[in-house]
């Protein structure tokens, strides 16, 4: 997956080409992860300590189930990170993900109602934001998770720009 290419590489617009994808920064792995662990430190925390001071000692082993749950998950975060691209072409926006089951969203410029950028608490300390659009179809609605806030926007201000010039001619 190319990372560093310039935004107008993937917007040649000569048939046949293939779209230059653009994966998601690592940040929203590291902000994922970091959830994960704390979501499982409180767990083993309930999981061992409730039983082992009601039930015994021997019941505290129930701590290492959100461990073992929480090492897989790990790896999954992992895969479906790495699944996420999108990528920007003459007519189009194309968004990737999946791991099992691959789904890739197609959305017109010309068909785009709303692009929106949000950042919740969470995001806003990590430096990330997200994207979403919205078109008259509720099925292409499409979300661009973890993105940088300024690619966040560049990409936001491209889309509305591209969806106005696109949309003119309905």
């Amino acid at each position: 997956m190319e990372t560093g290419s310039p935004p107008e590489a993937g917007m040649a617009g000569i048939p046949g080409d293939e779209p230059v994808w653009r994966a998601l920064p690592p940040g929203l792995l590291r902000m994922r992860r970091l959830l994960l662990v704390m979501w499982t430190a409180a767990l083993a925390l309930a999981a061992g300590l409730l039983p082992g001071l009601l039930a015994g000692p021997a019941w505290a082993a129930f701590a290492l189930l959100p461990v073992v749950c929480a090492a897989w998950c790990w790896r999954l975060l992992g895969r479906n990170w790495r699944s996420w691209r999108y990528a920007e072409r003459a007519d189009d926006l194309l968004i990737s993900r999946g791991v099992l089951w691959r789904e890739e969203t197609v959305v017109p410029y010309g068909r785009m109602q709303l692009v929106e950028v949000t950042s919740g608490p969470v995001e806003r300390r990590f430096g990330l934001a997200t994207v979403q659009l919205h078109t008259a179809a509720a099925k292409t609605d499409a979300t661009i998770p973890g993105l940088d806030p300024a690619e966040a926007e560049r990409l936001r201000d491209r889309l509305t720009e591209l969806g106005e010039a696109r949309s003119a001619g309905l």
